[in-house]
Parts: structure tokens; sequence; C-alpha cells
């Protein structure tokens, strides 16, 4: 198996050059050239743990790593989640299930690809006898499961974008109080969406990203893509029999890449029946999956501030597979969307659909939930419950543990949810390095500190 740009302009790769690369020469992001049928293989995991899971499936995309090697990697992944079945799949009512994907490390789902990535890093850095600069971009929790991934690793430093002001102060803490010295916790004025298009201006400057051993770690990087596919393998496996094949799965998104790795698995052959793209009011998505258009606007500060995003940048994948794999019209594409301009598309005839949620709605959901269930949501997760299908079960991602956004909780439910982890953060001092907007701003502080 190779690893192909979607923009069709860079050599095929190996699974860990794509991994250390991130982001494709062309300024494409790697997809496998093939896809593995996993229907025949599905049953015959049902008995194993999250972490055999996660290696028997990892392999098929990585043969120049062993399955002994990755049952290795997988098994310390998720050594330091705090629930013994690491993704929980919990029954709420006849129809609805939540899967727990908050009881990793920085308590949010991207700790299951970033603790990953993180030793994929390690890894490399140790074979090649290189040191790589990690660099991303966060709307927040990308940024504190990327930097625990990769703290006090040999040969890795790691600088992270946020928006200034943008992310949770929880977040934020979550980031820029660890003291270790390979850690780059970095805020910038504006959006998100900024920071973002600075990472991707950085990349694609061959010479630069060359010299200092760039590696992309956003959700761009496809490792990421492939390890948040097991989860959803692993809650199909836990659901009733009956329920499978018609499951909607139900996904809190801004950038995309979560509920693209749900996608994904069905077109491997997971037999499943329908994904919900849930958005706040940056409702990107939800307008292009109702109407075709995908067309950019202003960002709007919400109560959801990791959905806080209008260029999601694992939407060229799936634009990939919406226009038939054909890189020259994804070119095309890219480029008009690259200058900010309307873009109609077929209006996709998949199993996705999607729906929005406004602030107020976010606090009213929260409070029913507490008020019927005493179970408490975060505001990403809030965003799921509206339009539930009624003839299916339903399968929610909870994205996040509710106490890395306490002011919105404690305003709908009365209460203040706490976690001992981040009570531990409050009293550290922050250590961050604010920057202009600027990439040249942004490429001196790399060279200066790598």
């Amino acid at each position: 198996m190779h690893y192909i740009s979607t923009r069709g302009q860079s050599r095929p790769c190996t699974f860990s050059e794509a991994v250390e690369a991130g982001l494709a020469p062309d300024g494409g992001l790697f997809l496998p050239d093939s896809w593995p049928d996993i229907s025949g293989k599905v049953v015959a995991w049902e008995k194993l743990s999250y972490a055999e899971l996660a290696a028997e499936f990892l392999q098929l995309f990585a043969p120049e790593i062993s399955p002994d090697e990755w049952h290795a990697l997988t098994c310390k992944a998720y050594a330091k989640f705090d629930a013994p079945e690491i993704a929980p799949l919990l029954k709420l009512t006849e129809r609805t299930y939540m899967l727990e994907l908050f009881h990793g490390p920085t308590l949010a789902f991207k700790d299951f690809a970033l603790q990953l990535l993180g030793l994929l890093y390690e890894r490399q850095a140790k074979r090649s006898g290189k040191h790589l600069a990690v660099l991303g971009a966060t709307s927040g929790d990308t940024g504190s499961a990327a930097i625990h991934g990769c703290l006090g690793q040999d040969g890795i430093k790691i600088f992270i974008l946020y928006p200034e002001g943008r992310v949770a102060p929880l977040q934020e803490r979550q980031m820029a109080c660890t003291a270790a010295e390979n850690v780059f916790a970095i805020p910038v004025p504006g959006t998100f969406d900024d920071a973002q298009h600075m990472v991707k201006e950085i990349f694609g400057d061959a010479e630069f990203a060359a010299k200092y051993n760039l590696s992309a770690v956003n959700s761009i990087n496809i490792a990421r893509v492939l390890a948040q596919c097991v989860y959803y393998i692993w809650a199909w496996l836990r659901l009733p029999a009956a329920a499978r094949e018609n499951v909607e799965f139900v996904v809190p998104t801004g950038n995309f890449g979560n509920v693209l790795a749900g996608w994904l698995t069905q077109r491997m052959g997971l037999p499943v029946g329908s994904f919900r793209v849930a958005t706040n009011k940056n409702d990107i998505l939800h307008r292009f999956f109702t109407s075709g258009e995908y067309q950019t606007a202003n960002v709007l500060p919400s109560h959801a501030p990791s959905m806080d995003i209008q260029a999601a940048s694992n939407f060229e994948r799936f634009l990939y597979f919406l226009l038939d794999q054909d890189a020259a019209r994804v070119r095309e594409v890219m480029a008009k969307m690259k200058a900010g301009l309307p873009v109609t598309l077929p209006k996709p005839q998949t199993s996705l659909r999607a729906t929005r949620m406004e602030d107020g709605q976010i606090e009213r959901v929260i409070a029913q939930m507490w008020q019927d269930w005493r179970y408490v949501i975060d505001p990403h997760t809030a965003c799921a419950f509206t339009d539930m299908a009624q003839d299916r079960v339903s399968v929610v991602l909870a994205t996040a543990h509710p106490a890395k956004f306490p002011d919105v909780v404690k305003m709908a439910t009365g209460n203040e949810p706490t976690h001992p982890t981040l009570e531990a953060l409050k009293d550290k001092p922050l250590r961050t390095h604010p920057l202009p907007a600027s990439t040249d701003a942004v490429k001196a502080f790399i060279t200066a500190n790598v």
C-alpha cells in the first residue's frame, strides 16, 4: 500500500513517510491508494481489547510496521486512559447511546489519535536520527492532545498555534502549563482558520519544511484519521446485533476529520446506516450538506469553541471522493476555496446528513440532559441532540469532558463540573509565546527554537 495526494502531484510514499510529512508536498492530503475490505474481519475482532483492535486495524495500512510493533505501540498509546474500556459505550435510552471519548490524558477525543501519533513520531525520530519539528494549529482540543502526545520526547519539538482569546481557558492551560522544554504554545491574533492558514503556508514552503523536518499534527495527518476509525468499529461491535446495520453515528464536527473517519469505515465495509454532522452556529458543513454550496463566512465565537471553524481542512479528503478521485478537479475546487469564492458541488448522495445548533439551544440541551438523565455533557456534544433519528438507534460521540467548559455547563445546570486533572492546572503558571499573525514571524520563531 502506498499513499497518494488528493491533488495528484506528489510521488506515492509509505505510511511512515506520509505520517512524518503530514501534508503532501503539493499541498494536498495523503490517502491510501487502495482500501482494505474489513467486512469479513469485523466479527472476528469482537472479543479484542481496544488496543488489540487498533493494532489489528492499523496494520492493514502500514505493512512496513510489524504486527508485533503495532501491538506494542497501541498498548502504550492507550495505557493512560482512565476507563478500562478506553471508549465506553453507555446506553442512555432504548434508541440513544453515548460513546464516551473523553477518558484520555487531555479529556477529549483527540487523545485517541494523538497519543498514538506522538509514539509514531518518536519511532520515526529514533529510526532516522533526525529531530522533528511538529507544527499544528488548534481551536482547542487538538493542541493540548498533540502536546501531551509529544511531551518530553527526545528529538521532537512541538509548536502549536491557537487563536488568542478564542479557546476555553482550561484548554489553554492544558497547552501552556506543561513546563516541558520541547513545547511551544503560541497564541496569535485572529481565528482558528487564520492560524491554520499560516500552518499550511509554512508547509507550502518545501525548502523550509525539509530544512527543519516539519511534521503536521493537525487532522490533515492521515495517521489521525485512521486511528479515529477504530472507535467506530469498537462501538459498532458493542451494539445489540439488531441495531448495528441501521445505526446512525452523530458526530459533533468542526474540522471534518472525526466524521470522515467514520464514513471511511463504512466505505471499507462496516455495515453502518448513516452519519450526522452536528455543527454549531458556524455551520458551513451544515450548509454544504443541505444545499451543496461551500461558502465561507465570518467565524463567530460560540459556546462550542472547538467547532468555530469555516475552513474544514479534512473536507478535501471527502471532496476527493465526491469528485470521483479526480485530482485535477480537486485542485481547481481547492483554489476557489482558498480565494474565498463560493463553490457549488453535486449535493452529496451519501449516508451523511447535517444539523446545526445556536448557543441558546446548546444551553437548553445541557440543562435537559441533566434534568432528565443526571448526565452532564459538554457544549460540543450538546450540538448532537437535535433532529434525532426516530427509526434507528443513534450513537452520539461525546467528544470532550464537560469540565473543560465549566462556565457554559454551570450556566445550564447550576453546577460547575470539575476534574482532578484540570483542577491541578489552575495554580500553574502559563508559559506562552505570543506572535503576530504572520507566517514569517512563525517561521523565524521555529528557526530560533529548533
